[in-house]
Formats: structure tokens, sequence, C-alpha cells
């Protein structure tokens, strides 16, 4: 097979008329030649960090659909699968992922769970690191969430560290706003990436001292505009990453769109190629191809270098998409769950207090962190209720790996006027979370979900819409396109009951992970993240 074009050898910094010889899977010959193609070749296009789970589809129909925006390879934590159903849960995304040619690069969990202050479905211990280790289909040990274990020391997490290095495996960073000190601790542990950057001064420090930044942009949080002006200076210490992408956004597009946002900002085309085709791969050594001879036929077809649209994508040489159409089959699969709660009444969503000041989480669009505020308490029959009017909301963490008290908080800025919204998909354990403007919609809400057996809602008085998420609870059995449009509609049904926010299911998420400061919620209780300890509710 031969595909002619303008080549685009980013490592040379040149692009030359040429044509690519593939045979059984491989390049056998780059050379330069006279033709009429006006398209570009380059390698493909790899997301160095994402959590597949988070697009609500399972690895293999992910795979069709970011093949149709050039991506042929993922670096992927398979963290949250791995929160409900442990190493099982790994297991069955390697071995749905490996039947498409899509090359997903899994690594093994590091923090499962994610935190000792949430209930969790499983455990991942150090030695269940060290076996995975072993295993050649795990590339790396992923997120080292527990940075303040890091810091401290923590026998159990210095274990984990210590396995992947003695297999010669990268460990993946995961310290927002870690600066100073602190920050030397966690680099000299032997962690060297960070996708949590949120700030240019973070970002700078952590490259000057050797770490290499992944530049996020999920559906949620949005680092792109804070670090791009860092690439120019330190493109070959740099990566571009989705980390959560729902899959209404990964039918737009994917890291093909990052490098079209660079480029119109005046970043050499080259640097960002470098940072999104190549870098990934020298990193964490994958067995991906950057178009050099001998390389696998890992590869796109691009109109420009200035909109990337991808006309071709070549993996392994086979071409798996064209013009925005999928060549990647359906797959076969178990459906694996972990959901084990009893419906709930409207009591369970009460709380009694005379307090007359509250913490109040106080979320922020296209972050992950948020802020801990005080706010005045609104008292109906004894028990704190949500304020509709000052947009303080009450939110609700249910346990669904047993039956258990729910915890109860109260956030700002979702602005709900009217009904409620909740998810199964909540970072990092996956129980239920649920916000709304009273305690009866919110636990119509919570049961939805119940059972259903996990998924995404939002319900008023008299209407009820539901994504069912049978997967562990977190994904779909259905197609990217029908998930997609189910996920768009339920999206926008969010925003006609008054919320602003422009992701706000997957805000919602958010909302229960503890390892970003300040303030969030989790099944045993209102957590500070900066303290890492459980606090009041009631200001007293």
């Amino acid at each position: 097979m031969i595909v002619q074009g303008n080549i685009v050898d980013i490592q040379n910094k040149r692009i030359f008329k040429g044509e690519v010889e593939v045979k059984e899977g491989k390049i056998i010959q780059l050379r330069e030649a006279d033709h009429t193609e006006e398209n570009y070749i380059l390698p493909g296009f790899i997301d160095a960090h994402i959590h597949i789970e988070s697009s609500m589809l399972v690895p293999s129909e992910f795979a069709k659909i970011a093949v149709t925006h050039g991506t042929v390879a993922t670096v992927s934590d398979p963290h949250e699968i791995a929160n409900v159903l442990g190493v099982k849960g790994v297991g069955f995304m390697i071995e749905n992922g490996k039947k498409v040619p899509l090359k997903f690069n899994f690594g093994a969990p590091s923090c499962v769970p994610a935190t000792s202050f949430e209930s969790a479905g499983a455990v991942i211990d150090s030695e269940d690191i060290k076996k995975m280790m072993q295993n050649p289909d795990i590339k790396y040990l992923a997120e080292m969430m527990n940075y303040p274990g890091v810091i401290y020391q923590n026998e159990e997490v210095l274990k984990k560290i210590a396995w992947a290095k003695q297999y010669n495996k990268p460990v993946d960073g995961h310290a927002p706003g870690l600066r100073g000190e602190d920050l030397d601790k966690y680099i000299a542990a032997g962690i060297y990436t960070d996708h949590e950057c949120f700030t240019y001064e973070e970002g700078l420090e952590k490259l000057q001292k050797g770490m290499k930044v992944i530049i996020r942009e999920g559906s949620a949080a949005k680092n792109f505009e804070a670090l791009i002006d860092l690439l120019p200076e330190y493109y070959e210490n740099m990566m571009f990453c989705s980390d959560d992408k729902h899959p209404d956004d990964l039918l737009l597009g994917h890291i093909n769109q990052l490098c079209e946002r660079a480029v119109a900002k005046g970043v050499d085309v080259y640097k960002v190629l470098q940072a999104a085709c190549i870098n990934p791969v020298k990193h964490y050594n994958l067995d991906v191809g950057v178009l050099q001879k001998g390389d696998d036929a890992d590869f796109i077809v691009v109109k420009d270098l200035k909109k990337f649209e991808v006309v071709q994508t070549y993996i392994n040489g086979e071409l798996v998409a064209e013009k925005g159409e999928s060549f990647v089959q359906y797959v076969d699969f178990e459906v694996l769950n972990n959901f084990d709660t009893d419906k709930k009444d409207v009591s369970d969503f009460e709380f009694y207090s005379a307090s007359e000041k509250i913490r109040v989480i106080e979320a922020l669009d296209g972050e992950l962190v948020t802020n801990e505020i005080e706010a005045d308490s609104l008292i109906k029959d004894g028990s704190l209720v949500s304020d509709v009017e000052n947009d303080i909301l009450k939110m609700a963490v249910v346990n669904r790996y047993q039956n258990a008290e729910s915890s109860i908080a109260f956030i700002k800025n979702f602005g709900l006027k009217e009904g409620a919204i909740a998810s199964s998909v909540g970072h990092d354990s996956h129980n239920i979370i649920a916000v709304g403007v009273s305690d009866e919609l919110i636990c119509k809400a919570v049961n939805l979900l119940i059972e259903n057996k996990g998924g995404v809602c939002a319900v008023t008085t008299s209407e009820e819409k539901v994504v069912p998420l049978p997967v562990a609870g977190i994904m779909s059995d259905k197609s990217a396109v029908e998930i997609g449009k189910a996920y768009a509609e339920l999206d926008a049904m969010a925003k006609q009951l008054g919320s602003k926010l422009r992701a706000p299911y997957m805000t919602l998420s958010f909302m229960a992970l503890l390892v970003i400061p300040s303030l969030k919620l989790s099944d045993k209780g209102l957590f500070d993240g900066n303290t890492f300890k459980f606090t009041s509710l009631e200001v007293k």
C-alpha cells in the first residue's frame, strides 16, 4: 500500500512531497515523490491522559469515534472502573480495547480507593500493583493522586511507586496546586508528569523542575488557555490530554481540536505536533508509530495544518476511518456491575439544624477545584433546605455499594430553578451524587438511578429523563452516537432547569472528588481538601 501527500517530518521540522509505503502493518519506505496530492500526512494524535470511562463508552465504542478525529492511541487510566470492580474492571477494559484497532495503553490504578474518606467498591493494594506491573498490557502506574501520601512517605504508597520503578514503567502524577518544597518531594519520589496544573506559574515551576506538563482540555476541566503559552519554549516536555470527555463532546472532536487552537494562537506547528503526536510515545514507551521507516503504520491524512480536518486514519496500516466515517466494528462484551443499595425515602435527605450559617461548596465552571464559602441557612420545619433564590442548593451523596446514611451538603453555582439532577458517575468512588431544589426531587432522582443500577438523570415534578449506564454504573452498553445524543438531550434538560454550567453533569461528578481542593462531599461527609479532613456543614 502506498499513501501520497505532503509528509510532515516533525522531528526534522520539514514538509516534503512524498509517499509512505506500507507492508504488513509497517512503514517500509518514506520517500520523496512528485504527485498532485495536496493533503498532509502526519503521525496520529495521542491523548496522553484519559479516563475512557468518562466518555460513558466502553473502549471499543470510544475507539469508533476517536479514530474519526485522527486519534490512534490513548494513555488510559482505568481508575474509574477499578474503584467499582477492582482488578477485574481493569481486565475488562484491556480485553475490550484489544478487540479494536485503536491502541489503548492502560495503566495500573494507583489509588483504589482514592482516599480512605469515601466508600468504594474495591481495593487495589501494593501486592496487586506488583502483579499488574508484571503484565505487559499495563504500561505505567496511573496518576498518583495521593500526593500527601507521597510527601509524607506513606509506606503503601511508596511500595506502589517502587514496583513501577522495578519494572521500568513510568509513574504518572496528579498534584493540583503543589508547589515549592512539597513539589520537590513529589518529584524526588520518581513522579515526572502532571495534568492538573491550572495556572501558568504552576506549570512553569513544574517544567523548570523537570516535570512534563500535560495540557488538559476536557468537558469540565479546561486548562488550555492557562498553559498554552508555555508550549513554545517547553514543547519537548509537554503533551495534550482530555482527562475526562463526555460523549457529546467526543463526537465533535478530540486532540485535533487542541492542535487547531494552538496553531491559531501562533504556536509553531511542529512544536504543536511534537506535543500531540511524539512526546507521549517517547515518555510512555508506547508501541505506536511516529511516521518513521520501520515504525508501525500509525498515521493520519489531514486537509491542512490549520484546521486538521481528518481525511483518513491508519492504524497498523489498516484504514480505520475516512472523511468522518469509522470502520471500527461493534464487538460483544459482558456487562459487569457492582450496585447494591435500596431505594431511599425523602427523610433520608433531611438535615435537622438550628445553625444560622452553613459551609457551602462553590463550584467553578471549567474547574475541578472549588471554593469554600459561608451562607445563611434556610430552615423549614427544622431541616436545612435548598435556597433556590440565592442559588444555595442541597446536594447529597448516597453509597451505591450498600445501604448507609446519605451525606448532605450545599452547593452554589448549579443555578437550578426547578427539578434535580443526579449521576452515578461520582469521581472517584462512583457513589450516587445529586443536587436539586427540594428533598423530594433529590430523592426522586436518586431512586431513578437505583432502579437503573446506574446512570445520569434529570427530574421535575412532572418529568424524568435518564441515560442508563449499566456497565459498572458508569458506562453505557450502547453506541457512541446513541449515548451522545441521549446525553446531549439530558444536558439540555439540566440547562433548561436553570443550570448555567457548560457541563453540569461533569461538574456534578467532580463534586465528590476529594483529592481536589477545597470543599467536596463524599458518602461519609463534607470534606476539606486542603486539610484532608472532614469538616462540619454547620458553622458554629
